[in-house]
């Protein structure tokens, strides 16, 4: 839930069991592909991300455990 409408940031690692990982990574989530937030529903949940040419709807809980960097390469704080 850090970045902002119009930030991205560069997937590092996705800290999810194995199972949810390897859908999330099916579906373009993939270290070392920028991603950038779009809408959200009323209250944020689930809220929309853009990888890869794809959108995809996350819950927070999903989203907060995508593991982002900022584009310059420092270590950016949990993705959502």
């Amino acid at each position: 839930m850090e970045l902002k409408h119009g930030e991205s940031g560069i997937l590092d690692h996705l800290d999810l069991p194995d199972d949810d990982a390897r859908r999330l990574m099916e579906l373009g989530f993939l270290p070392g592909h920028a991603v950038t937030p779009g809408h959200s529903a009323p209250g944020g949940d689930p809220r929309v991300f853009r990888v890869d040419g794809s959108e995809v709807a996350l819950r927070r809980d999903t989203a907060r455990r995508l593991m982002l960097r900022h584009e310059n390469g420092n270590k950016a704080a949990k993705e959502s």
